[in-house]
């Protein structure tokens, strides 16, 4: 397993923690230079976005592995995580449907979790 992998495996666990709804993870390596998966999950409220966040930040911050930048941790209705081959979207239930990422990044692989 690829250390990206091994981020996106701790990452669903720590979002899972905190009860996050529809995780879902794209390989996207074959269709962006950007990253090589992104992982999704719903929340149902700041507070549990929020904490959903700072358990991702936590778990990862126990491997060694820092976040390059977290954006919209305030208005916590999309919370993006940048780890550099790994990016991580906390929607709220509203966000998630709007921007539909899986839709957008539907050339990527989805990958069991």
């Amino acid at each position: 397993m690829t250390e990206a992998y091994n981020t996106v495996l701790e990452a669903v666990n720590a979002l899972n923690e905190k009860k996050a709804a529809d995780p879902v993870v794209i390989d996207i390596s074959g269709i962006s230079i950007m990253a090589d998966y992104f992982v999704i999950a719903t929340g149902k409220n700041v507070n549990q976005l929020q904490a959903m966040c700072e358990n991702v930040r936590n778990k990862l911050a126990k491997k060694g592995i820092m976040p390059r930048q977290t954006e919209g941790y305030d208005t916590a209705n999309w919370i993006l995580m940048d780890y550099g081959d790994v990016i991580i979207h906390i929607f709220d239930e509203e966000s998630r449907s709007f921007y539909d990422l899986e839709r957008i990044w539907s050339d990527g692989k989805d990958v069991a979790i």
